[in-house]
């Protein structure tokens, strides 16, 4: 026995020790090569210190900005404002992911199949098992079916093209799902048929963090418990442009704006802060499962920016400026208004922009950033408390409140006078609201970049 006790033990020295590139050396976990990548249409915005809120007088007298030095650490932001043509992206996605899963639901009760052809081309995956891997077979032995649908965690088949001429629909399942989507003949004219745009909803979940931090010291918590399910309608509110100026023909705008080719490069707008949030969500797994297609790590999240972060970004490094440029003057020497707002008595045209603008228009910063004044005032991250500054962190302050449904908006717009361009000045917009002049940019936070020089 004390024989068999003592080769066991050298039988497991032996299988601890073979092949070890460590050689007994504490080197740590070794992990999957990390490659370091700048966000496309990000700059960098380097870590730094300046003074928050309003140094020069508060002509407002509102008494909600006074200065507080604090310091917050890099990250990337976009250059501009989210475009049309940018959130277009996200609504083609959502539209085509639904289309998708209701084609493999359907096809899923019919029992048809990719070898039946028509709608079963669009089953999916795990359909035809006989190319499942074997931890698709775990899953699906094991997990369907168990959150609200039954059809949780099941892939789509994307290897077939959705199919939108109505000549070239496969058979008549296709047409029945196709048809559900888009409005009833009764709300239709001029013989067009348009999408269901109330149909066209991302859910995603999330984890509270926060919440989850401030309860870790009293126990008896679960992760589940703050886990956070949001579901949002996320096309645009075109009808603001109607509704947020009473009196005015702006049909135009509401007809054309969001998804004409002529906008494209427009910053978006009529969205709300959910709707800012859940595009934040969707770009990070948008990124990710091309990541996770190439073998790469993921990238942490695209966010809306924090109060704190979309000043110091719109400062651009100059500490005391009134304004992005910096000088207290909203007018170059060369007589060229240098944003896109109300300027003068209220001449909307002055400025040679009746609306909105390209969102790559005027000069950039320094930091590089287009329109961090006028064009369209920006959703951030942080909650609307007069007295915020009085008691946020100088350490990346945030005012996040998740009870709290005033979110700050910073930088002013087209249909705005100049104080609310000015880089210190807080305004703030009800989270479920959504404005013809209120759009948003995202920011990522820094973890590195890529050596040019190898």
């Amino acid at each position: 026995m004390k024989k068999l006790l003592l080769s066991s033990i050298a039988f497991v020295f032996l299988l601890t020790s073979c092949g070890s590139k460590q050689k007994g050396e504490l080197t740590g976990v070794q992990g999957k090569k990390w490659y370091p990548e700048k966000p496309y249409g990000m700059e960098l915005i380097p870590r730094g210190s300046f003074i928050m809120g309003k140094s020069e007088e508060d002509q407002g007298k509102l008494l909600n900005a006074p200065t507080k030095t604090v310091t917050v650490r890099s990250f990337y932001m976009d250059d501009t404002e989210i475009t049309n043509s940018e959130y277009r992206q996200f609504v083609e996605w959502v539209k085509d992911s639904i289309v998708r899963t209701n084609l493999a639901i359907l096809a899923d009760e019919l029992g048809i199949g990719p070898e039946e052809g028509g709608i079963g081309d669009y089953a999916f995956k795990d359909a035809d098992t006989t190319r499942a891997s074997v931890y698709d077979k775990y899953m699906l032995d094991n997990y369907s079916g168990m959150g609200e649908t039954g059809y949780e965690g099941r892939a789509l088949s994307k290897d077939e093209n959705l199919v939108w001429d109505t000549s070239d629909y496969p058979d008549e399942y296709y047409t029945e799902i196709m048809d559900s989507i888009y409005l009833s003949e009764e709300e239709s004219y001029n013989g067009q048929r348009t999408i269901d745009v109330k149909k066209l909803k991302y859910k995603y979940s999330w984890m509270d963090i926060e919440a989850a931090a401030r309860a870790s010291v009293k126990g008896n918590t679960s992760r589940k418990d703050f886990i956070r399910t949001e579901e949002v309608e996320i096309y645009p509110d075109t009808t603001v442009w109607i509704r947020d100026f009473s009196y005015s023909y702006n049909e135009p705008m509401h007809n054309d704006y969001f998804w004409h080719d002529a906008y494209s490069e427009y910053p978006v707008v009529g969205i709300s802060w959910q709707q800012a949030k859940a595009f934040c969500n969707w770009r990070t797994k948008f990124k990710n499962d091309d990541n996770k297609s190439r073998g790469r790590q993921f990238v942490n999240q695209f966010r809306l920016p924090t109060e704190a972060e979309w000043e110091y970004a719109a400062r651009g490094g100059i500490e005391g400026g009134t304004y992005p440029w910096g000088g207290p003057y909203v007018i170059s020497d060369t007589g060229c208004f240098m944003a896109n707002f109300k300027p003068q008595r209220g001449d909307y045209a002055a400025d040679a922009a009746l609306y909105t603008v390209e969102a790559k228009s005027y000069e950039p910063n320094d930091f590089n950033m287009y329109n961090m004044a006028g064009n369209v005032s920006e959703w951030t991250n942080s909650s609307y408390d007069p007295s915020a500054y009085d008691y946020v962190s100088t350490m990346n302050p945030n005012g996040g409140d998740q009870s709290n449904t005033r979110k700050v908006i910073r930088g002013g717009s087209w249909k705005d006078v100049a104080y609310f361009l000015q880089v210190s000045t807080r305004d703030f917009e009800y989270a479920d609201s959504a404005r013809s002049y209120i759009g948003f940019r995202t920011v990522q936070d820094y973890m590195g970049e890529e050596d040019s020089t190898q």
